[in-house]
């Protein structure tokens, strides 16, 4: 069998274990029910997840144009603490960025390969964690704008990462930690703004388990820019990562607006 489209992130349901799905314009796989199975990969184009054109993707599934431009890719989608939306103040389109920027966030603690803070919309609970493929995770505070929520990781770098270790998580090199503990030490590391959404004694804790058959030793990103044909056996998925027999790994989410053909 073959599917063809423009990769996306992989959809994902939060269950035991996660399962996860490769979504196309005209069709869908469900990645879990190819565990132990052979795929194969073809990179065929570009399509910009903005403007549809066949332009060479820059980042994050744009063009560079669209990247340059678009309400989506502005600096403050990496660095919340920039927004400015909760000030009337625009910057590339206001009625956008209001939309995205004033709304419940999430100020979180999750382990992957190790201890890491970061910010992600109520709305996207618990999906941003399991693309990060962190195997527990645990809100600190639940604020009503980015902006907050920006400050607050800010104020919380000194103490956590706020990037993954890709090849740590991939190996399942995860450090034992107690995340309720670490919550409960971070009062006076919370910025004034937001001390009256902090809540230690919730009981929130989330456990992930990833459909991963074999964890591998070592780890080789597949690019399809390089090595645009790949054949190998899945052996699991975690975050956004599809792992294969060999060590290979394929990261979905940075080649985004790839046209590929995959044969089962």
């Amino acid at each position: 069998m073959q599917y063809e489209g423009v990769l996306t992130k992989m959809q994902t349901e939060f269950s035991n274990p996660i399962q996860y799905y490769l979504v196309f314009e005209n069709s869908f796989l469900n990645l879990n029910q190819l565990l132990n199975k052979s795929l194969e990969i073809n990179f065929l184009g570009y399509q910009c997840l903005e403007c549809g054109k066949k332009k060479k993707i820059f980042r994050q599934g744009f063009c560079y144009d669209c990247f340059m431009n678009s309400a989506s890719a502005g600096d403050w989608i990496m660095k919340p603490e920039l927004s400015t939306a909760h000030l009337d103040i625009e910057d590339r389109d206001l009625e956008y960025e209001k939309r995205v920027q004033l709304q419940p966030h999430i100020v979180y603690l999750a382990l992957s390969s190790e201890v890491k803070v970061g910010v992600t919309r109520k709305t996207q609970v618990p999906t941003r964690w399991i693309d990060q493929g962190a195997v527990q995770a645990i809100p600190i505070v639940e604020v009503p704008n980015r902006y907050l929520a920006g400050i607050t990781e800010v104020a919380l770098k000194n103490h956590f990462a706020d990037k993954t270790n890709w090849q740590k998580m991939l190996k399942n090199e995860v450090p034992a930690a107690d995340l309720i503990k670490e919550r409960a030490n971070l009062k006076y590391l919370i910025p004034k703004e937001v001390q009256e959404f902090y809540h230690p004694e919730k009981e929130d804790l989330y456990d992930l388990h990833f459909p991963v058959l074999e964890y591998p030793k070592k780890v080789t990103s597949l690019n399809l820019d390089k090595s645009p044909n790949f054949l190998g056996k899945l052996t699991g998925i975690k975050g956004q990562y599809l792992i294969f027999e060999d060590g290979t790994v394929f990261n979905i989410r940075t080649f985004e607006g790839y046209v590929v053909k995959i044969s089962l």
